[in-house]
């Protein structure tokens, strides 16, 4: 896979010469290709590795996941994708600055970017480190290589940055779409595959597989019921039945209204000729999307059954392991161990696979937006040439790419899928409204975008740093200390509104408007008329 994908990135690295190849792939993809790198995108190992194993361990909760990022699709499809496209030239601060001051409207695009990026970055990264383990036979107590077994998966998280920085640093959005592409198809048909075998080997009858998995869960019908893990009613507890029940209400806000605001998504919507196409590919995307969290139901229940808990808590605590476990239990009830050892490479080189593009697609809008946004918009003042700004792009691939090695290593006990609600929450609080009011507001303006994009983004990472994720508890991320008093694991309920509010207060606090520029932003946005144009600086 890595081999296979190295040629991809050296061939693509070629052909991109100038800004708009290393940032849109020179815009020369089909509505059918960028169908295939947004359902890539989307299709993350967080998806595959973290969706799977919760539903192994929490059932129908798990499921939530999937059904939240499925919904969002139809927000990012009705109020974003063709307006987006038609307004904007290379990353999300296109829109949010063009009727705006744009130094301090693009530095606060650009950090929200990074924020994003790096959380969801994490969220690959441990499921590279987690998958790395399984597949390499990494146990704790034992060594590997000369190494023990938490120094081995720390170079194995350090391995997958390095290759992460490679593909983005040499191929660029063109040779990262064509491994998205690829990945797409592989992770479809090896998902496609096991969800057959699973099927198969209990004769197609979809009742008698989730019956052997409650049954296999401990916890026996309540698996198949909401509760296990969210909105969880406590006996005596009022309080705490309301705060668990609020807690899954936040989470579902910020997975349906997160997409629509994430970077790495947004910035698909420019590899395309046009506005149709845009469209075109997020209606390709919806449909690899939404057959893929269906396939995730019977792997998630087919671990839970045919692994059972204790075995895929034993591989990793947070169940990132479920799916090519499974795979290796598939191999196993068909044909014996070479048939399992079989399955497994197979599958763990699709989520392997997975997490190369997804964290590749990360990277690419986080130092398009530094080079694009922060160096040659703010910085240089729109006088870089394209070389200076590919070349700060590079550089900035790397930078970004050490930090989130670096915080992927503390981050190792994690279920990847929380880490992407977490990115969703930012995504949804700090960029989703700023989005929305530029494109739909005639009074909006520079003070309640900048007033916006901060106050999302404080809101939402302050009040994660004060939750029971972050401190007081054994399972939070940080278990020595307690600055716990903030209730809910995920911020959204509080965050979004807060983001909005922020944006809100700030634009009426402020006397700047000018609604000729709005007007050319709503020609441009409805027609696509001078979108290649970059704004008046």
């Amino acid at each position: 896979m890595i081999a296979i994908t190295l040629v991809v990135t050296v061939w693509a690295g070629r052909q991109t010469r100038s800004a708009t190849d290393f940032h849109s792939g020179g815009r020369e993809f089909s509505g059918m290709q960028n169908g295939f790198a947004i359902g890539s995108d989307y299709m993350s190992a967080a998806s595959f590795l973290g969706i799977a194993g919760m539903i192994a361990l929490a059932g129908y909760d798990g499921f939530l996941y999937s059904i939240g990022f499925l919904v969002a699709w139809l927000v990012a499809l009705l109020l974003v994708a063709e307006l987006l496209r038609n307004s904007g030239r290379f990353t999300m601060a296109d829109v949010l600055s063009y009727r705006m001051r744009q130094r301090p409207v693009r530095t606060a695009a650009a950090v929200s970017t990074i924020t994003v990026s790096i959380f969801y970055l994490l969220a690959q990264m441990v499921g590279a480190g987690a998958l790395i383990a399984l597949l390499l036979g990494i146990q704790p107590g034992e060594t590997y290589l000369g190494m023990s077994a938490d120094t081995a998966k720390i170079a194995g998280i350090v391995v997958v940055g390095v290759l992460m920085i490679v593909y983005v640093m040499f191929g660029g959005m063109k040779g990262t779409t064509w491994v998205q592409i690829i990945k797409a198809g592989m992770l479809m048909g090896g998902a496609f595959l096991l969800t057959v075998l699973v099927l198969a080997s209990y004769n197609f009858n979809l009742g008698s597989l989730m019956a052997d998995a409650a049954d296999a869960s401990g916890v026996g019908q309540a698996f198949l019921e909401p509760g296990l893990n969210f909105g969880k009613e406590v006996p005596g507890d009022a309080w705490q039945t309301l705060w668990n029940k609020l807690d899954l209400i936040s989470l579902g806000l910020a997975l349906v209204l997160g997409t629509a605001g994430l970077p790495h998504i947004l910035i698909r919507f420019y590899t395309v000729p046009d506005s149709r196409t845009a469209r075109k590919s997020v209606n390709w995307g919806i449909g690899l999307i939404g057959s893929f969290y269906l396939m995730t139901l019977v792997l998630g229940f087919g671990a839970a059954a045919m692994v059972g808990k204790e075995a895929i808590t034993a591989q990793n605590s947070a169940g990132n392991t479920a799916a090519p476990q499974l795979a290796e239990a598939v191999g196993a009830h068909f044909g014996g161990s070479a048939l399992a050892a079989v399955m497994l490479a197979v599958i763990a080189a699709v989520a392997f696979a997975a997490i190369l593009s997804t964290v590749a697609g990360l990277m690419i809008a986080s130092s398009s937006s530094l080079a694009h946004d922060f160096y040659n918009s703010v910085l240089r003042r729109g006088k870089a040439t394209e070389h200076e700004e590919v070349r700060v792009a590079r550089g900035s691939a790397l930078a970004v790419g050490c930090v989130a090695i670096g915080l992927a290593i503390f981050a190792q006990s994690l279920n990847v899928a929380f880490l992407v609600g977490l990115a969703f929450a930012i995504a949804a609080s700090a960029n989703l409204p700023t989005l929305l009011l530029s494109l739909f507001w005639k009074r909006f303006n520079t003070q309640g975008a900048v007033a916006g994009i901060y106050g999302g983004l404080v809101s939402a990472v302050g009040l994660v740093i004060f939750s029971p994720v972050f401190s007081g508890s054994e399972t939070a991320l940080v278990s020595s200390i307690d600055i716990n008093w903030f209730p809910l694991g995920n911020p959204g309920l509080v965050s979004i509104p807060m983001g909005l509010l922020c944006a809100v207060v700030g634009t009426l606090m402020s006397k700047e408007n000018d609604p000729r520029r709005f007007a050319e932003l709503q020609v441009r946005a409805l027609t696509g008329a001078g979108a290649e144009k970059a704004p008046q600086h």
